[in-house]
């Protein structure tokens, strides 16, 4: 069913009523129920956040940020992250493509308790187009971004936009 809304979100993305720029895009699909962390706030050496990649598997192979866990949308399991980050008041920034579903998985860690927790403002998109580093499988800095979809490549700017 999530997946189906996402897709829904998706087509209506591609009418002519479609965003200019990402904050209306944000506007109009989040709830700001989940606050935001910049990129530039996210890259600073301060910044000691669990870092957790919502998307689907085959994006997290094309390129991911540096030591992010990979916890999906589709297949997302609360205990898998219950698990891992038992602590609820750990930092965890929660980022996908744009931020969408991101939102949407970090209100899931807040409705079990998790406090500290953000989601990253343009998601992996918004890092790459500011020049920020994201690595591949094998641990090494890539150029390549897994765009989600074509008619979603147009908000990334940097890089080598990868679509299967």
């Amino acid at each position: 069913m999530k997946s189906l809304v996402f897709y829904i979100l998706c087509l209506l993305s591609m009418c002519s009523f479609a965003q200019d720029n990402l904050s209306e895009l944000l506007e109009k699909y989040n709830t700001k129920r989940v606050p935001y962390i910049s990129v530039e706030q996210l890259a600073m050496p301060k910044t000691n956040a669990v870092i957790l990649d919502a998307r689907e598997p085959q994006e997290y192979e094309i390129s991911h940020l540096k030591n992010a866990i990979y916890v999906g949308y589709d297949n997302f399991d609360i205990n898998t992250v219950i698990n891992q980050i038992p602590n609820k008041e750990q930092d965890i920034v929660v980022y996908c493509s744009l931020g969408i579903r991101s939102e949407i998985i970090a209100s899931k860690l807040m409705k079990v308790g998790y406090i500290n927790v953000k989601n990253l403002y343009g998601g992996i998109f918004e890092w790459k187009n500011k020049d920020f580093s994201i690595y591949n499988t094998q641990k090494k800095v890539t150029d390549s971004v897994h765009v989600f979809s074509k008619e979603w490549s147009k908000w990334l700017t940097k890089g080598i936009k990868v679509h299967e």
